[in-house]
């Protein structure tokens, strides 16, 4: 099938192009991207006024399954990442069984390729059970196509055994992906530590909880000479301990969650737990400190900590409710309305953050570009339309957002994944 993409303006910072250009798709991969192509095509895309983009890749994505299909499926959660202009996600090992073996990654990976409207890709755990006290076997996940490992919703409080993974995810070229919270600093923590925890009568978590483990696994990094990946940066603190790092030669990329750039503490005015995630809603200050860092390329990466729930964890007390919000429809329209929107990042900037970086970060060269032989994976944005968003019209089977209502602007108008037309304008095709 030949599918001809007219007059969009192509933004590929993984090659440096931005101009206006056809790009045409033939059986799956890209065949030319040039001006005024003239091809005989199945389906020709009118894309002028809109952008024409590597398919967005998203390194943070909860899909639950196996375990906790109630919450969230492969298939359910990849039409919320179609619709939402992602063409790749990375799932996260907290499932039941835990993903710390062949088994389960070769499991997810057939699960995807029979009822997943984009790309999954499997991220394994750290330790086994993620209990932090034994490696899992690094080596047969790699080998079956584990993309990253991770202990994502914990932190591996064993520093040595931190270091020793880090030493064999390198050996077999796998990016750590790290979740930074000090267990015991966090404690029962419900919301950030400060004026408003204390007049919700709430227990705060503070920022240092994240620092301590930031600054800890750099080191042990730097130590090994290693990369890592720091998920979800919250704290200005976190974003300066970064910036010192890469100054000494760290091999450190972060990401920053679009919940995390948009919202502070300050939103939370009722014990509403689509306000209640980890790292929570910080202040004010700490979201102008992660948009800065954004700006600066401190942080390179947006990525959406998609983490649906079951209506019955988030509809009780604030206290007893799960953290995490949904991210996968809402993540594009919030990056534009607040940070290009807002003059933080250009157009160009955004598009690298969520495309050619996190490709770069997971070492592939077939995804995060559009370059003429790769992959078909591409996201025709709309960057004026304008609209209200409605959790009752998403794909996700979590409905927990703090979105629901809020006005933005842009939309994946057409999402492509292997040369197909996966979504249009938020909606499976």
């Amino acid at each position: 099938m030949k599918l001809l993409i007219k007059g969009g303006r192509v933004i590929d910072p993984a090659n440096g192009v931005d101009s206006v250009k056809d790009v045409l798709v033939n059986g799956g991969s890209i065949e030319l991207v040039d001006d005024n192509i003239s091809s005989e095509a199945d389906e020709v895309i009118d894309a002028a006024g809109k952008w024409v983009v590597p398919g967005l890749i998203d390194l943070h994505v909860h899909l639950r399954e196996p375990g906790y299909e109630r919450k969230e499926t492969i298939k359910t959660g990849s039409m919320a990442a179609a619709a939402g202009g992602f063409t790749t996600i990375c799932a996260m090992p907290n499932t039941n069984p835990v993903t710390d073996n062949e088994i389960v990654v070769e499991y997810i990976k057939l699960k995807a390729e029979r009822e997943a409207a984009v790309n999954v890709l499997p991220i394994g755990a750290i330790t086994k059970g993620q209990n932090g006290e034994e490696l899992a076997d690094i080596g047969r996940m790699a080998a079956v196509g584990a993309c990253a490992l991770s202990e994502d919703g914990k932190s591996v409080e064993n520093a040595a055994l931190m270091k020793t993974a880090l030493k064999y995810a390198g050996m077999f070229a796998l990016p750590v992906f790290d979740h930074c919270e000090d267990k015991l600093l966090a404690g029962k923590g419900q919301i950030n530590a400060g004026d408003r925890a204390a007049l919700l009568g709430l227990k705060g978590i503070s920022c240092d909880s994240e620092e301590v483990i930031v600054s800890r696994d750099m080191i042990l990094a730097q130590s090994v000479g290693a990369p890592i990946h720091l998920c979800h940066i919250s704290t200005a603190g976190s974003v300066e301990l970064i910036r010192q790092a890469k100054e000494r030669g760290v091999k450190v990329t972060a990401e920053a969650t679009p919940h995390h750039f948009t919202l502070s503490e300050e939103d939370i005015t009722e014990y509403d737990a689509n306000f209640k995630m980890n790292p929570p809603l910080r202040s004010k200050k700490d979201v102008e400190a992660i948009k800065q860092a954004l700006k600066d390329n401190i942080i390179e990466v947006i990525a959406t900590d998609h983490a649906p729930h079951h209506i019955d964890e988030k509809n009780c007390e604030f206290e007893n409710a799960a953290n995490g919000i949904i991210g996968l429809e809402t993540a594009l329209p919030l990056a534009i309305t607040e940070l290009v929107e807002g003059g933080w990042l250009t157009e160009y900037e955004l598009v690298e953050k969520m495309s050619a970086n996190p490709a770069r970060i997971l070492g592939r060269s077939d995804i995060g570009n559009l370059s003429v032989g790769s992959r078909a994976d591409i996201t025709v944005i709309d960057p004026d339309r304008e609209y209200c968003i409605d959790k009752e019209k998403m794909y996700s089977k979590g409905k927990n957002t703090p979105f629901h209502g809020r006005r933005v602007k842009g939309i994946a108008a057409c999402t492509i994944v292997g040369g197909r037309v996966a979504a249009e304008y938020g909606r499976l095709r």
